[in-house]
């Protein structure tokens, strides 16, 4: 699985860019919101983003985000039944990351509704299924400190890998880092598992 691809842009438009990577141009579709990181950056020069390979039986298809942050809501969105990698997309077009968590953990269905290609069982399933998914206050408080965040981030990823779920990492991590704000990687992994 590709984590993500950094390269010079060799073509940019609204619903995909293309990157090339030492001679091998990648074809990605992206967000609104990421179109806009990357144009804040510059349209040309190197790009970095996290991707998302959907494959199907006539495809693979790259999907790009401009944080890792919009590739987990993007994969939690496309969890959910009904709602396919172009929904998420265009989900994630219309909102912001920061405007969808809100919308999900406030369980807003209009703002969902009002999405182009959303009604209002879809827009209920995702609420219903992504509720208790959605990044709390500490989670954002983490956000506000980026080497808490690093570290959250990193100490996440290797517990799921270690097979722990996601939502009893996140509990062990957000009570560590609310106590230690300046906790390493591998003791914040440590202690978590001690925690589980």
């Amino acid at each position: 699985m590709y984590d993500y691809i950094s390269g010079n842009i060799s073509e940019l438009n609204p619903a995909y860019i293309v990157v090339d990577n030492n001679g091998l141009g990648f074809m990605i579709n992206i967000s609104l919101n990421s179109y806009n990181e990357v144009t804040n950056k510059g349209r040309e020069g190197m790009v970095k983003l996290y991707v998302y390979e959907a494959i199907r039986e006539d495809a693979h298809v790259l999907y790009g985000f401009a944080t890792k942050r919009e590739r987990e809501l993007f994969i939690m969105l496309i969890s959910v039944s009904g709602v396919g990698p172009n929904t998420a997309r265009m989900i994630l077009s219309s909102l912001s990351p920061s405007d969808l968590e809100q919308c999900i953990a406030g369980g807003n269905v209009g703002v969902l509704k009002s999405v182009k290609g959303i009604g209002a069982k879809t827009a209920q399933r995702i609420l219903v299924d992504l509720k208790d998914k959605i990044k709390t206050a500490s989670d954002t408080l983490l956000d506000n400190n980026n080497a808490s965040s690093a570290v959250y981030d990193e100490a996440l990823a290797a517990l799921v890998m270690l097979g722990f779920t996601q939502q009893m990492s996140q509990k062990a991590l957000r009570k560590l880092l609310k106590d230690e704000p300046s906790i390493t990687v591998e003791e914040a992994i440590k202690k978590a598992l001690k925690m589980m």
